[in-house]
């Protein structure tokens, strides 16, 4: 599972299914690749991670530096109850919310591997696709599954094109 700590990373995130998914989902080897983003999954996957089934690890991608400065107004009336976090920024407050996550994912017994990087550009997007695609290339081979292959899309496209009458299938 793959945890990103800001919204921007929701992509990256998507990504990182597809690779995994496609290169190491294979003769029943393979773990499923699922990812969240913090803090908005946190209620719905939160729960499962932390009292679920122990058949996964989790890495959380946290970034230093935040390019965007949004601070949490303060509401007069305080109605939400939420004025505690006035004047604070959402980086400072998904930082919390990442902290506490660990600690608790921690605590419950999952494996939870932690990829810091100072900020979100172009430089660190590449170093960040350069590391996943030689780590899954490394454990596709470990898991004794060829991380190169397709076989199993190239099944359902084979059906997919049988059915829609492409010349050939």
């Amino acid at each position: 599972m793959l945890v990103g700590c800001q919204p921007n990373l929701r992509y990256l995130a998507e990504w990182w299914k597809q690779l995994y998914g496609e290169s190491e989902g294979k003769l029943h080897r393979g773990l499923l690749p699922h990812s969240i983003s913090i803090t908005t999954d946190l209620h719905s996957m939160g729960q499962y991670i932390q009292e679920g089934e122990r058949l996964m690890m989790e890495t959380m991608l946290r970034v230093e530096r935040s390019s965007h400065c949004v601070s949490v107004p303060i509401d007069k009336s305080d109605m939400d109850g939420l004025n505690y976090l006035a004047c604070r920024r959402l980086s400072e407050i998904n930082k919390c919310a990442a902290d506490g996550t660990v600690k608790a994912h921690v605590d419950g017994g999952v494996p939870v591997v932690e990829i810091t990087v100072d900020k979100i550009d172009e430089y660190t997007l590449g170093q960040l696709i350069f590391f996943f695609e030689f780590a899954c290339g490394v454990s596709g081979y470990m898991l004794g599954v060829n991380p190169f292959n397709q076989p199993g899309v190239e099944a359902y496209k084979n059906n997919m094109f049988r059915l829609l009458g492409k010349p050939g299938f």
